[in-house]
């Protein structure tokens, strides 16, 4: 049996530990990576022009739903990859790992129609002429870079299933640094470059997305040769493609299930005023980033989980899945802390100094900051718990329960304690959480309930 490099680790709950955090901090830092670009592509876009960032900003929402729903068929690959490897089943891999690559290379082609003539869906959704311009422009380029976005997904889903998290860390490291430089350079039209503006950011992201796709995938190819990955590229597997669109897809609407409670919550504060929306941006900021380390986690113990599920080791299963989730409440108590202690240090790099409203701006984001304590215990609690599902290769149901939660309770919450209560945009929150925390205990009990069956495990 193929043995991971994390499970040379003493057995019990010190060992469990141990493998999740070889696993898993490497694919926090890849995530926190991922995250700062968002962040500088923002913030150099503003600096540069405030209708680029305006423009940026909505044709980005628009290209990460695809983005998203496209990347359920990549971490449909590690429960199955993870779950191959426990059996020593190398082709097995191999077929998984290549129809994830052609789902996702079938689902971008299907997208870019959309991207590239995306301007009348700008001009339908109210944006303005020129923002409207400036955004299709940008997803007309950025679109061409879908495909390879979505192999890196695929790829990076295939190294951590076999325990290689740490050049996926050093990849997209290497190319969120190289993206500052590239946009300095296209954006503002520096070293002799044109000045490109939105465009300039738009090609900056093509080009790493398809330089790290080939770095992480010589890098497979180079030193998984057990697993022939690349062999017949173009040679069906239809049982294995079956099996990884069925996993799938659910996947994908669970994380636009998700995506989109963000979105409205966003939507229904801008309806409050414009400070309210400002500090609500502000906190949302501040809580993705501490999130990133519960999805990182998240995807180790479904690396983790994946394996039990292929030995049919419930005992392994069952433990690995204690030990990760304590290890997120953990962190969960460091932010809370952090959150009620100092919000006025976590929010004043976002707001200038000589902002009229920043006082009130500032007031807002502490107290939205107090509700996000709340907001990241069952938030890290209900993304674990998706983890560990997807280990088990159980997704459908997961969508359903994410989605009655957040959709069904969490959005009109949001909307009655925000405006039939008068609580704002607390309140809003407030109704996060009610959605959030109700799926988190519904997918626990489901998982734990599906470790304890011998018939879900196969024994």
């Amino acid at each position: 049996m193929t043995t991971l490099p994390e499970e040379t680790a003493a057995p019990g709950a010190r060992g469990h530990a141990h493998a999740l955090m070889v696993l898993g901090l490497p694919l926090i830092g890849s995530h926190l990576a991922q995250y700062a670009v968002q962040v500088t592509d923002a913030v150099m876009l503003g600096r540069y022009d405030l209708g680029d960032l305006a423009a940026q900003t909505v044709a980005g929402a628009i290209y990460f739903v695809f983005f998203i729903v496209g990347s359920g068929f990549a971490w449909a690959v590690m429960p199955m990859v993870a779950a191959a490897a426990g059996t020593d089943d190398d082709v097995q891999v191999r077929r998984v790992t290549r129809m994830g690559i052609w789902l996702s290379v079938l689902f971008g082609l299907a997208a870019l129609p959309v991207l590239v003539f995306s301007e009348p869906l700008l001009i339908l959704m109210g944006q303005e002429p020129l923002v409207a311009a400036r955004g299709a422009l940008y997803l007309k380029i950025v679109g061409i870079g879908l495909i390879p976005n979505l192999l890196i997904m695929v790829v990076k889903s295939y190294l951590a299933a076999l325990g290689r998290t740490r050049i996926v860390f050093v990849v997209i490291a290497v190319t969120a640094a190289l993206n500052v430089l590239l946009n300095y350079v296209l954006i503002f039209g520096n070293w002799g470059a044109p000045e490109l503006g939105i465009a300039g950011a738009a090609i900056a992201s093509v080009t790493l997305q398809v330089v790290g796709f080939l770095w992480l995938a010589i890098y497979a190819a180079r030193v998984t040769p057990e697993y022939e990955l690349f062999r017949n590229p173009w040679r069906a597997d239809w049982e294995a493609f079956g099996r990884v669109f069925r996993l799938g897809w659910p996947i994908g609407l669970t994380n636009l299930a998700e995506v989109g409670l963000f979105a409205a919550s966003s939507v229904m504060v801008g309806w409050i005023g414009v400070k309210e929306l400002a500090a609500h941006g502000i906190a949302l900021q501040i809580a993705s980033g501490t999130f990133m380390i519960h999805i990182g986690l998240s995807q180790a113990v479904t690396v983790r989980a994946g394996r039990a599920y292929g030995r049919r080791d419930r005992e392994g299963l069952r433990l690995g899945a204690a030990v990760g989730f304590g290890l997120s409440m953990a962190v969960v108590a460091v932010t809370v802390i952090a959150f009620l202690t100092v919000p006025g240090l976590l929010i004043a790099p976002f707001v200038s100094a000589d902002d009229p409203a920043r006082p009130e701006i500032m007031a807002i984001g502490a107290a939205l900051l107090a509700v996000a304590a709340l907001f990241q215990a069952v938030d890290a609690g209900q993304v674990m718990a998706l983890g560990m599902l997807r280990g088990v290769q159980d997704t459908r149901v997961p969508m359903v329960i994410a989605g009655l939660s957040y959709w069904a309770v969490g959005v009109p919450a949001s909307y009655a304690l925000g405006f039939w209560a008068g609580l704002g945009a607390v309140g809003v929150w407030l109704g996060l959480v009610m959605g959030l925390a109700l799926a988190g205990v519904f997918l626990t009990w489901r998982f734990w309930g599906r470790a304890s069956s011998p018939a879900a495990l196969g024994a």
